[in-house]
């Protein structure tokens, strides 16, 4: 089997809940490089060459001038259509423009192979031939279920999710009215902070590194993860990868009531699928989950057993 060349911006999510999984089952040898991390030439022939979500301009050069035995593109949100950029953040939309949607004409020239993560990409992307990849647990064992006095309601987005952020301010807000044992907590930045800042209850953690996120998520004391997933082209191509950070954190899951989510969640066994269209419903759901010790246990264990 050939030699195997991740290349990635960094340690991060989209490498680990995809690609080190599939090559782990393939039981391939494996390098992982950064950006600014160059093979020497000779290390090129006969490698398989695997871009994860990004093309960056120094690896393009080199296998310009000395070409793999096979280069493949991966992508688990849509970057080829610079329309489903629309909404985002200017700075993360240059960034997709710049490392990935120009690329593509190039990948396509030097016959690359395109893996993606849902059969919404691969349907778009049907020409290409595109195989699909599963998503894998990062994050080893689940947290076991808790019952702490304070309850803690968490929606960890980036910065590409701040349309589901809004989206949930009223569910928080009634959430925190009616109950004095419930805190929130978010990951986000000065803007965040600025906008729930009329909570009490609320706390807002500043973003962080994937190898440090992992250490967070795991840290006990959580009980109920928010998945919304507002209904956009860009969404539409999403992986249902936050069950398994919420099972990481031992919280019982409320998901976004779509394909996405439909993948892993089974509504009332492994968590709870609701509709997008009415808030009041997640108020109303969070609120029953946490006056029902036993429903929020029987959840957790079944979490557990699908994540192992």
């Amino acid at each position: 089997m050939p030699r195997i060349k991740i290349v990635h911006q960094n340690p991060n999510p989209s490498t680990e809940f995809f690609i080190r999984p599939f090559w782990a089952e393939a039981r391939a040898a494996v390098d992982y490089y950064r950006f600014d991390e160059l093979p020497a030439p000779s290390e090129l022939s006969g490698a398989v060459v695997v871009f994860v979500r990004y093309v960056p301009p120094a690896w393009k050069a080199v296998l310009k001038r000395h070409p793999a035995q096979q280069v493949v593109f991966f992508m688990d949100d849509d970057l080829f259509d610079w329309r489903a950029f629309q909404g985002m953040p200017w700075h993360y939309q240059r960034k997709l423009f710049g490392l990935a949607w120009r690329h593509q004409r190039w990948l396509r020239e030097i016959g690359a192979e395109l893996w993606v993560s849902s059969l919404w990409l691969a349907d778009k992307y049907a020409s290409w031939n595109p195989e699909i990849l599963e998503p894998g647990n990062p994050h080893g064992a689940a947290a076991e279920f808790s019952d702490p006095a304070i309850k803690t309601i968490f929606y960890h987005g980036s910065a590409s999710h701040r349309g589901e952020l809004e989206w949930l301010m009223p569910v928080v807000e009634q959430v925190l009215a009616a109950r004095a044992d419930v805190c929130f907590e978010v990951i986000g930045d000065r803007k965040v902070r600025d906008r729930f800042a009329h909570l009490h209850g609320v706390h807002v953690v500043h973003p962080m590194s994937w190898p440090a996120y992992k250490a967070f998520i795991q840290r006990p004391g959580r009980t109920i993860g928010l998945a919304p997933l507002r209904d956009t082209t860009f969404n539409a191509a999403r992986a249902p990868t936050k069950f398994y950070d919420i099972t990481a954190a031992g919280a019982v899951g409320l998901y976004a009531d779509t394909p996405v989510y439909r993948r892993l969640v089974a509504h009332g066994k492994n968590g709870l699928l609701l509709p997008m269209d009415s808030p009041q419903v997640w108020v109303e759901a969070a609120l029953d989950l946490l006056d029902d010790r036993e429903k929020r246990k029987a959840l957790v264990c079944h979490e557990i057993h699908e994540t192992r």
